[in-house]
């Protein structure tokens, strides 16, 4: 039921399980809960001033989690305080956010990557942080959208435009985030790119 993580997915630890604020019976309802609460989520960016001014900063990263998961989810925009089968250890979330926006910045200011190889550099950075007991992967791609946004006017489509079922996309995404792990980041950028 919800408990269970399909692949590439963190799994929710039954305490987390306890923060799920409507009444949910089926994964498939809750992922319909939580794409309407990330759709108000992307309007609540798109118009936010600290959004527009100050989105590489560890408050505000986090405020963009609360409110993509805040009517789905007790813990939404709090640092997760179990370890789990992907990101750094828990003491080391909020000094690696702080470092990995400090260095977007500064790849920005230096112009250090085209503005899709930075997007996905942040969005893979972020992805192996893993802030939140979960979520991480969509909040790390609205960050990247939203980054790429104030660059540029071009948008990722992160395998959208695939023809594919929806599980070969997710593998195929997977697929290039563990290239991306091991410093090899054109599959990633191929992929949101396509």
């Amino acid at each position: 039921m919800l408990v269970n993580a399909r692949y590439g997915e963190t799994e929710i630890d039954p305490e987390e399980l306890l923060g799920l604020i409507p009444s949910l019976a089926t994964r498939a309802e809750l992922d319909e809960f939580e794409q309407a609460n990330i759709r108000e989520a992307l309007l609540w960016a798109r118009r936010n001033r600290t959004v527009k001014n100050a989105l590489l900063t560890p408050a505000t990263l986090v405020e963009l989690h609360r409110q993509m998961f805040r009517r789905v989810w007790g813990w939404a925009g709090k640092y997760r305080k179990t370890e789990k089968n992907i990101g750094v250890p828990v003491w080391k979330i909020s000094s690696d956010l702080h470092n990995a926006c400090e260095d977007a910045k500064t790849w920005i200011e230096f112009n250090t990557y085209e503005p899709i190889e930075l997007a996905v550099r942040l969005h893979h950075r972020l992805v192996v942080i893993h802030p939140f007991p979960n979520g991480n992967g969509r909040w790390a791609r609205l960050v990247a959208d939203l980054v790429l946004e104030k660059l540029t006017e071009k948008q990722l489509t992160w395998g959208s435009t695939r023809r594919l079922p929806s599980e070969e996309i997710r593998a195929a995404y997977i697929g290039a985030l563990r290239q991306a792990d091991a410093h090899d980041f054109q599959p990633l950028i191929s992929f949101v790119d396509s």
